[in-house]
């Protein structure tokens, strides 16, 4: 009962305490934002503009990513960088972290936001995953172990370096099954929906697990749910589904809110390895995603699929 009422409360959190005007002055911080073109992610990518960071925007297309940034600068008066990123491709992700190491030697801030939400089950990424645990989960653990030494670099004990991960309400939902994620005939017994529980679970899992693995190293990592937002997130559910939750939605400026107040505040900077709940306050996961056994297995699942790219 205590997990569905998480997920139920946070449907309706109350009014915020904290707003991005209360994001602090970050002249001289160099974040990426992934999906920063649209929705959730557009919106964290204008505020980190509008304070003064040097943001990366990645995203898988080319052409959606420099409309954003076009746009953004008409916003905000200041210029996003355009990171090419697609985290259903281990090859891309690797050609993603070098384009920014030739670049930049320092990450203070890393914001796992992209995602996708119920696609058509045949839908697979390059190296054969199901394509929303690859995206969500496998894609955005080795862009952040590719970006580790950066991360490093740029953290210091005053000044940490922190990456945050875009979870949901999904995490209570189920546990993991490593069983599901590559295609075969375990996968195709579930749902689109089941995997979406799994990635999301699996956001957290990886996010607890960094905290444990890096925190002496001084970086930071925090997961969240960011609310039920209206974004493009939604694109593979019915017209029908749609309309009919809609009402429940938020914009995405909201969205943005929580991961922004895990990724700059002076109050998340104190912690680590923390869930964030609607709107900007801490929460707590389901608490399987804490157990230190779990945390490892998936992150050694994890190198060995991504070690060879």
């Amino acid at each position: 009962m205590g997990n569905i009422w998480s997920l139920i409360s946070q449907m309706f959190p109350p009014k915020p305490k904290w707003s991005v005007d209360d994001i602090p002055d970050l002249t001289g911080k160099v974040v990426i934002v992934t999906g920063g073109n649209t929705g959730c992610g557009r919106e964290t990518v204008k505020a980190l503009l509008l304070h003064g960071a040097k943001v990366y925007l990645a995203a898988r297309s080319e052409e959606k990513g420099k409309e954003a940034i076009v746009k953004l600068k008409e916003d905000t008066g200041a210029e996003a960088i355009f990171l090419s990123l697609d985290l259903a491709d281990l090859v891309s992700v690797r050609r993603a972290a070098d384009e920014f190491f030739s670049k930049e030697t320092k990450l203070d801030i890393l914001f796992n936001n992209a995602g996708v939400m119920l696609p058509p089950m045949d839908m697979l990424t390059r190296q054969g995953y199901d394509l929303q645990f690859g995206t969500n989960v496998i894609g955005h653990f080795h862009f952040t172990q590719l970006l580790l030494p950066a991360l490093v670099a740029a953290a210091t004990p005053s000044e940490k370096a922190r990456v945050i991960t875009t979870s949901s309400s999904a995490n209570y939902m189920g546990t993991l099954d490593f069983n599901i994620w590559v295609d075969g005939p375990a996968r195709n017994e579930k749902t689109s929906g089941n995997l979406y529980v799994q990635s999301k679970h699996g956001n957290v899992v990886f996010a607890v697990e960094l905290a444990r693995r890096y925190g002496e190293q001084n970086i930071i990592s925090h997961s969240l749910n960011p609310g039920s937002i209206r974004t493009d997130l939604q694109r593979h559910r019915s017209p029908f589904t749609n309309k009919m939750l809609d009402v429940f939605l938020f914009p995405a400026h909201m969205g943005a809110l929580t991961q922004l107040w895990a990724g700059t505040s002076p109050e998340a900077g104190k912690l680590n390895g923390e869930f964030m709940i609607p709107w900007a306050r801490l929460g707590e996961a389901r608490k399987e995603t804490a157990d230190p056994a779990v945390g490892k297995k998936l992150w050694e699942w994890l190198e060995t699929r991504c070690k060879d790219y």
